[in-house]
C-alpha cells in the first residue's frame, strides 16, 4: 500500500459543522501559509453552505473569497462541494446554469469538485460530471451514504461503478451523519478498490464518535484520502482531527508524510479563532459532544440544530425526542432518502409538522415535491398512501426532472441588471436572489460611500492673464 492522503476541512466543512459557517476569509489568511507547506492532497475551501453564508452573513463576496484563497495556497489543491443539479442552493437549475457554475469555479481557482446528490440520482449528478470534465476540473462524485433496507453494499458498488462509467476520476463515499461503522467501512473500501480503477476518498464526522476507528480500517482496507480537520475544529459534529490520525500511522505502510510539527503551527494559529467563536456563542458544547442518537435516528448535525430552532419557533421544545422518533418513519413513508441537504431539512419538517399537527395532516410544499419526484427518483418504494395524500392525482415526474427546465442564465441576468459587476454576480443571484441582491446593493452603497468621502481634486490654478503664447503639455500615462 502507499501513503495515506489528507484533505483537511479546516476552510469549510469544519466551520461548517461547528461553527454554522461563520469563519471570514480575515480568519482563514493568516493560516494559509503554513496550511499550504503542508502536503496535503486538497484543501476543502469552497462550496456546501459557504456561498450562502458569505452574502448573507459575512457581507463577503464568495467570489472574491475564492480567487483570495487561490493566490494564498498557491502549492495546494482546492477542494469544493457541489450538490449536483442543486449547485449550492436547494432547488434544481437548468443546465445552463450548472455549466457556467463549474466553468466559473475552476477559473477562479477550484481543482477537485466533489459532486453529490441527495437521492443518489445519477441523472441529477450528470451534468456537473461533464461540465467538471469538460473544464479540466478534477471529477469527484459522492456516493451518499445511509443504510435502509435498500441501501446495502451492493447497492454503493452499482452506483460507483456507474460513476465511473460517467467519468469520475476519484469516488468519495460521502458519510454525512458519521453512520459508516468501523467494519462497514473497510468491507465497502475493500469491495471498491477490487471493482474500480479510481481513487477512493471517504469523507466522515466524529459526530458519533466512531470516525478515528473507521478511518483506521478504511486505511487498513486501501482507501486512498480520507477528509480531516486541523485539530481546534476537529471532531464532535466536524470531520476527526488531523493530527491523531497522522501520528497514528506514522511508522506504518500508510505513513501520510505530513509533519507533525507543521500541523502544529497551523493549529496554533487557527486556535484563537476557534476560542473567539466558541465565546460568541457560535460553537456549541452539543456540536462537541459524542452523540450516539445519531446511528438511531440518522439525523446529521445541522439537521439536529434546525429541529431544534423549529420546535423552539412552535415553543415546543418538549417534542424533541417525539420528533426524533418521528423521522425514521416519515424517512420509510418517503422512500428512505439519504438525510443529507436538501433531504434532511425535507424529512425533519415533516416530522415536526406530524407531531405538531398529526401525522400528515399538513405538507409543507417541499414534501410534495419530494414525493412528485421534483427532487429526482427516491431510492425505496414510496408509501403510495402518503404520497395520494400530499400530492393527490398528480402526476409524478420519471425524467431527469433538469429536463424539463428551459435555459435560465439569460432571463437571471436580464433580471439582475445594472447590479452586475461580473459575471460571477449573475450566478451569486441565480443561486440567492434575494440576499445576493441585497448583498449588490449594500456594495454599490458602499462603493458610493467612498466616492463621496474621496478627497476632491484640486482646481487647476488660473492660467496667466492673455498670454502671448500658450503651449500644452500632454502626460504620458501609459495607456
Amino acid at each position: 500500500m502507499t501513503k495515506l492522503n489528507i484533505t483537511d476541512t479546516i476552510l469549510r466543512d469544519a466551520h461548517q459543522s461547528l461553527a454554522a459557517t461563520r469563519m471570514s476569509i480575515n480568519d482563514m489568511l493568516p493560516a494559509c501559509e503554513v496550511l499550504d507547506s503542508i502536503g496535503y492532497w486538497s484543501l476543502e475551501v469552497w462550496g456546501g453552505a459557504t456561498f450562502d453564508a458569505c452574502l448573507r452573513f459575512l457581507h463577503e463576496d464568495p467570489w472574491d473569497r475564492l480567487r483570495t484563497l487561490r493566490k494564498a495556497l498557491p502549492n495546494t489543491k482546492l477542494q469544493m462541494l457541489f450538490r449536483g443539479q442543486n449547485i449550492l442552493g436547494y432547488k434544481h437549475y437548468a443546465d445552463d446554469v450548472v455549466e457556467q457554475f463549474c466553468r466559473k469555479s475552476i477559473e477562479n481557482g477550484i481543482d477537485v469538485i466533489r459532486i453529490f446528490d441527495a437521492l443518489n440520482d445519477t441523472r441529477n449528478l450528470e451534468a456537473a460530471i461533464r461540465f467538471t470534465k469538460k473544464y479540466g476540473g478534477i471529477c469527484e462524485p459522492a456516493l451518499s451514504y445511509t443504510t435502509s433496507p435498500v441501501h446495502s453494499e451492493d447497492y454503493f458498488v452499482k452506483l460507483a461503478r456507474e460513476l465511473v462509467q460517467m467519468g469520475a476520476d476519484v469516488i468519495c463515499i460521502k458519510d454525512m451523519a458519521n453512520l459508516l461503522l468501523p467494519e462497514a467501512a473497510y468491507s465497502l473500501v475493500s469491495r471498491l478498490k477490487a471493482e474500480i480503477d479510481v481513487p477512493i476518498h471517504l469523507h466522515t464526522h466524529n459526530t458519533t464518535g466512531t470516525g478515528d476507528m473507521t478511518y483506521l480500517r478504511a486505511a487498513q482496507a486501501g482507501v486512498d484520502i480520507v477528509d480531516c480537520a486541523l485539530s481546534p475544529f476537529g471532531n464532535g459534529t466536524s470531520q476527526p482531527a488531523t493530527e491523531p490520525l497522522v501520528a497514528a500511522l506514522a511508522g506504518t505502510e500508510r505513513d501520510t508524510g505530513l509533519d507533525l510539527n507543521r500541523l502544529a503551527d497551523a493549529a496554533k494559529i487557527m486556535r484563537p479563532v476557534f476560542d473567539r467563536m466558541k465565546k460568541e456563542g457560535l460553537i456549541s458544547d452539543k456540536s462537541l459532544r459524542v452523540d450516539t442518537n445519531t446511528l438511531l435516528y440518522q439525523v446529521p448535525g445541522g439537521m439536529l440544530s434546525n429541529l431544534i430552532s423549529q420546535l423552539k419557533q412552535a415553543n415546543a421544545e418538549d417534542k424533541y425526542y417525539d420528533v426524533l422518533a418521528e423521522i425514521p418513519r416519515v424517512r420509510k413513508d418517503f422512500g428512505y432518502p439519504p438525510l443529507v441537504t436538501p433531504t434532511s431539512q425535507i424529512v425533519g419538517t415533516q416530522a415536526v409538522f406530524n407531531v405538531l399537527t398529526g401525522r400528515y395532516k399538513m405538507f409543507p410544499k417541499e414534501s410534495k415535491a419530494l414525493l412528485r419526484g421534483e427532487y429526482g427518483r427516491l431510492p425505496g418504494e414510496v408509501n403510495e398512501e402518503v404520497r395520494h395524500m400530499a400530492i393527490g392525482d398528480d402526476e409524478v415526474i420519471t425524467c431527469r426532472p433538469a429536463d424539463l427546465l428551459k435555459p435560465e442564465l439569460d432571463g437571471y441576468r436580464e433580471e439582475l441588471g445594472e447590479h452586475i459587476r461580473q459575471e460571477e454576480d449573475v450566478l451569486s443571484y441565480a443561486l440567492f436572489p434575494q440576499v445576493a441582491r441585497k448583498f449588490f446593493e449594500s456594495r454599490e452603497a458602499e462603493a458610493d460611500k467612498q466616492t463621496v468621502s474621496a478627497p476632491e481634486t484640486p482646481a487647476p490654478a488660473p492660467a496667466p492673464a492673455e498670454p502671448a503664447v500658450q503651449t500644452l503639455y500632454v502626460e504620458d500615462l501609459g495607456f
